[in-house]
């Protein structure tokens, strides 16, 4: 996505989506298994194709404290920088971003005081922000990540190339309403 914003200009704007929403259900131990049985290959691809050595957090975790400290560092300007941060801790370092320490480590390293973390989570405008992110995915349909919406109304599913990205983003813009 960034490469995509930097060659074709397009805007990025996160929302909120929890994948394992707080008080549901243990996952099932065969379908745990079955994803770990997938990660060789998921670590091999993202190597491969873009030099990224994973080691992902811990699998079914709360990410709502960090969807909501996301929507505290937009409204700061710090969007971007705070969503690659919390992207390596989880997905490189192997942090647990439900974890309050984590996040405050997040936030300093982005510029923003540390000791703001627990009162952020708490925040009911930004609770309410995160709620209705997630409100947009159900109606949108969505079951999953990364899922991208292009021209409010155009999904594209799943970790896809570069060069699907550039290909939806040019179909929209040749469109005869988009042209113009």
């Amino acid at each position: 996505m960034e490469r995509l914003t930097e060659s074709h200009g397009v805007e990025v704007v996160w929302h909120s989506f929890e994948l394992r929403p707080a008080g549901s259900p243990p996952i099932p131990a065969e379908y745990k298994a079955r994803i770990d049985a997938g990660r060789p290959q998921l670590n091999a691809i993202a190597k491969e194709k873009y030099g990224l050595t994973l080691n992902q957090g811990p699998f079914g975790m709360d990410s709502r404290p960090a969807l909501t400290v996301a929507k505290w560092a937009e409204e700061q300007g710090v969007g971007p920088a705070y969503h690659a941060a919390a992207m390596r801790a989880y997905w490189e370092a192997g942090r647990d971003i439900s974890e309050l320490s984590v996040l405050e480590e997040v936030v300093a390293d982005v510029g923003l005081p540390a000791d703001e973390v627990a009162r952020v989570v708490a925040d009911a405008k930004l609770v309410a922000e995160v709620d209705a992110d997630i409100q947009l995915a159900r109606d949108l349909g969505l079951n999953s990540v990364p899922a991208m919406v292009f021209d409010q109304k155009y999904l594209v599913s799943g970790a896809q190339p570069y060069a699907v990205l550039v290909e939806a983003v040019e179909k929209i813009r040749a469109e005869p309403e988009n042209s113009e």
